[in-house]
């Protein structure tokens, strides 16, 4: 099922309509957002309200080192983003990850609301106006273009290609010996500490890595709309992407990407105009409904629906 969904999503150029193209790019940068979550969220079991301050920091922080009208270098502004996200949510970790349950929830938030009036409420960043990015980076090896990222075709190649990327490097690390300790942290904390294993650890592993990650998808969220503003810090988002894995299924990478997948695609549906007419500026209540009817009927999420291909089918005795 996974090959036939990268084979989908790699033919949607092929219906030639740039629209489509930037859509799905946009929704494949969530889900490499909604994975990230997914690290603390389905494989540590922390909830966090404030993981969108590393996606926003992160789109920023491109704006800040690019020059006005002249294309950054991306082999200096991608590790240098990706440097500061760790290193800040190394810095946020060390704090946060000293609670548990709704403390954790409540902190994270705060800590996320703070970045937010940061550059909300200060010249920072423009403002609430936000700031543009006039020029995308420029991906070029021995002065030779490689990718040009203002091209919306080579550009959702590129996010494809990062997708699969981030997905098998994560999927690698949960088998790891690492993602094993966090999968018994998330079952059991006492009994991984009587082992021998420290919790603290390995939880700030893990939190370093999704706030990277989220930088990773923050970074190429403002190379493809060439704009950010604070509203992509605030909880308001971290919430959005938190219902994308319910959505899809936490616990479960696939999970992540079908939840972006379908929350941005009913969400195109129910505010399309041209099919509901005057209902479409309601769409927050039918997206409402169609979460709670979700949950209602897949208590595991989208992701369930998939659980039974591959299972053998038990054997029926001979009547």
């Amino acid at each position: 099922m996974l090959v036939l969904g990268a084979m989908c999503i790699a033919l949607v150029p092929l219906t030639g309509a740039t629209f489509y193209i930037q859509l799905v790019s946009k929704i494949m940068i969530l889900a490499i957002f909604a994975m990230s979550l997914d690290l603390l969220v389905g494989c540590v079991g922390l909830v966090s309200l404030g993981h969108a301050a590393f996606f926003g920091v992160a789109g920023y922080l491109i704006a800040f080192l690019s020059p006005k009208y002249q294309a950054a270098s991306f082999w200096l502004t991608l590790p240098a983003v990706l440097m500061i996200s760790a290193a800040l949510a190394c810095l946020i970790g060390l704090l946060v990850l000293r609670t548990s349950g709704i403390y954790f929830i409540m902190v994270t938030l705060a800590f996320g609301q703070m970045l937010y009036y940061l550059f909300h409420d200060t010249k920072l960043g423009g403002g609430s106006d936000g700031i543009y990015l006039y020029v995308k980076p420029e991906l070029s090896i021995a002065g030779s273009k490689v990718v040009d990222l203002e091209k919306p075709l080579q550009f959702f190649y590129f996010v494809f290609a990062i997708l699969l990327g981030v997905y098998f490097l994560l999927r690698h690390i949960l088998v790891s010996p690492f993602g094993h300790a966090l999968a018994g942290l998330r079952v059991n904390e006492q009994r991984m500490r009587s082992l021998g294993f420290p919790p603290f650890p390995y939880k700030l592993g893990a939190f370093v890595l999704a706030g990277m990650l989220a930088g990773l998808a923050g970074y190429l969220s403002a190379c493809q709309f060439g704009f950010v503003n604070p509203e992509i810090l605030s909880w308001h988002y971290s919430a959005t992407v938190l219902m994308m894995l319910i959505l899809g299924g936490a616990g479960r990478l696939y999970g992540a990407i079908l939840g972006a997948f379908a929350y941005v695609l009913l969400q195109e549906l129910l505010a399309s105009q041209a099919l509901l007419g005057s209902l479409a500026k309601h769409w927050q209540l039918g997206m409402g409904v169609s979460v709670v009817l979700i949950v209602l009927l897949l208590p595991s999420g989208l992701a369930s629906l998939f659980d039974h291909f591959g299972r053998p089918r038990p054997a029926q005795s001979g009547g």
